[in-house]
């Protein structure tokens, strides 16, 4: 296990030295969607339209924000459950995104996708939205303004705590729970 400070955008090779259970703060930009962004912005590809963000080494963040307490940028930002990304996750990996962050287990099509593409999924800690929001220094709606929370946005953290839940390689930290407890003792 190991810690790194990794900025976005995130390529092959950095992904593919990831390992289960390892710590990465990572600071830079990121972008947020959930299942209704998903959606429309495999509706977007389907059609050839561009997309309102660049896929290439991008980090996709599974979160629904609450509204944002004045002088903050975003409200409580905690990850919501990753399955519900599964069926769009491949083919987003294919076209380039590098990583995903949510929370729960990831399907074996995602995690083939990992593999063959060099991508990685990070966990984030659920129930901890509100301490996660102060590594998010800014946040704007960029697509779908209209999904409310679910509407796709471009956030700056800075040194924003995941831990790799499936890498490359086919480690899995859900099925190394010693691995997830040796990081947090």
């Amino acid at each position: 296990m190991a810690e790194y400070h990794l900025h976005t955008p995130l390529n092959e090779e950095t992904a593919r030295m990831l390992r289960a259970g390892d710590l990465v703060l990572l600071s830079g930009t990121i972008y947020t969607a959930r299942d209704a962004a998903h959606k429309r912005l495999m509706e977007l590809l389907h059609r050839g339209e561009p997309l309102p963000f660049p896929l290439e080494g991008a980090v996709l963040y599974y979160v629904g924000p609450t509204p944002a307490p004045p002088g903050r940028p975003i409200g409580s930002a905690g990850p919501t459950t990753s399955y519900r990304m599964d069926a769009y996750a491949p083919q987003l990996y294919a076209l380039g995104v590098r990583a995903t962050i949510g929370k729960g287990r990831r399907n074996q099509a995602v995690r083939d996708a990992l593999a063959h593409y060099g991508g990685v999924y990070f966990g984030a800690t659920g129930g901890a939205g509100a301490l996660l929001s102060r590594c998010i220094t800014n946040a704007q709606v960029i697509a779908f303004e209209d999904l409310g929370p679910e509407a796709v946005r471009q956030l700056e953290v800075h040194e924003f705590p995941v831990l790799v839940i499936n890498d490359s390689v086919g480690g899995e930290l859900y099925v190394q729970p010693d691995r997830a407890a040796a990081r947090i003792g």
